[in-house]
């Protein structure tokens, strides 16, 4: 049975030429907000970043410097590619500062009523040509693009973490993108030296259909006594090759991540494969987040790390 169901939609758009997108906008001055912003101004973009509090701006700022310092430090570009990427990012805590915005990207928290709320808000400040995507890693793209005053041209672009050094982003036709949206974000990628896969808009996309279960059941698998944390994060690393155990993959990504991403999926496709682990619902309700909270499955006030179980 072919899922390939967006393909006749935005039909009446298709002479349409792609947008050429100059101007990035990013709501989120987050972990991946931060990083998108890295990228499309080294890529040579301006870039507006906008958040609602002026402190995450300022922290994303120095975040971005010293990540493009480390950059320098490698050789992975000179100083003056570095110094010439910061002079293009601007930020502010209004929207109306995207008005003149070819593309603005949501990089908010994954979740669905803060980033409708975020679109509604939005739209009035765009110009009409205005592109809109969303970094979501497991919402409906067409469900959000419906909440906007223009589907046609909302798409899903998933950037993976940490974004300035990991090669996919995840591309996600909505019912109504029309195939000029989905052709500018194609180009928009290779322009930031990304390589896309596309994905059909089903729970979670691909990345995350397969990974984020893999994790919740090594948190089962703690759970129910199987293994240690040590013992779950040794066999996966030197068992099946990964650089990161699971659960340690888990804190890095953030527990609340996860947990919300299962949630999509468990209520998205109805089946008990995808129920989230109690253990993993009982540490986001503790605060033992992972990396960013200082505690999850290993505790990072220590060095190394401990873990917590």
């Amino acid at each position: 049975m072919s899922h390939d169901v967006n393909r006749g939609f935005g039909a009446a758009s298709s002479a349409e030429l792609p947008a050429d997108i100059v101007h990035v906008g990013i709501v989120g001055a987050g972990q991946m907000g931060s990083g998108i912003a890295h990228v499309c101004a080294l890529a040579g973009l301006p870039v507006t970043l906008v958040d609602v509090k002026q402190e995450a701006l300022s922290k994303s700022l120095t975040t971005i410097e010293r990540n493009m310092g480390r950059q320098v430090n490698r050789s992975v570009i000179s100083s003056d590619d570095r110094d010439a990427a910061l002079t293009r990012i601007a930020t502010s805590t209004d929207y109306a500062a995207f008005g003149n915005a070819d593309l603005v990207i949501e990089a908010a928290t994954e979740k669905e009523d803060i980033k409708r709320a975020i679109f509604k808000t939005m739209i009035s400040h765009l110009k009409p040509a205005c592109l809109l995507a969303s970094n979501t890693s497991s919402i409906s793209i067409t469900r959000l693009g419906a909440s906007t005053d223009r589907p046609e041209k909302f798409i899903g672009m998933h950037f993976m973490n940490p974004v300035p050094v990991m090669k996919l982003v995840e591309v996600i036709r909505g019912i109504a993108t029309d195939e000029p949206t989905f052709q500018s974000i194609q180009a928009l990628a290779r322009k930031l030296n990304k390589t896309t896969a596309v994905s059909e808009d089903f729970p979670a996309f691909i990345v995350n259909r397969i990974l984020v279960p893999m994790i919740n059941e090594a948190v089962y698998a703690l759970y129910e006594g199987v293994g240690s944390v040590s013992a779950i994060d040794t066999s996966m690393k030197l068992g099946a090759n990964h650089p990161m155990g699971p659960l340690e993959l888990g804190d890095f990504i953030g527990l609340d991540t996860c947990l919300s991403i299962m949630q999509v999926l468990y209520e998205g496709l109805s089946d008990s494969k995808y129920r989230p682990c109690p253990l993993l619902v009982k540490y986001v309700e503790a605060g033992w987040l992972g990396r960013k909270s200082g505690r999850g499955f290993y505790d990072y006030t220590q060095s190394p790390p401990r873990p917590t179980r």
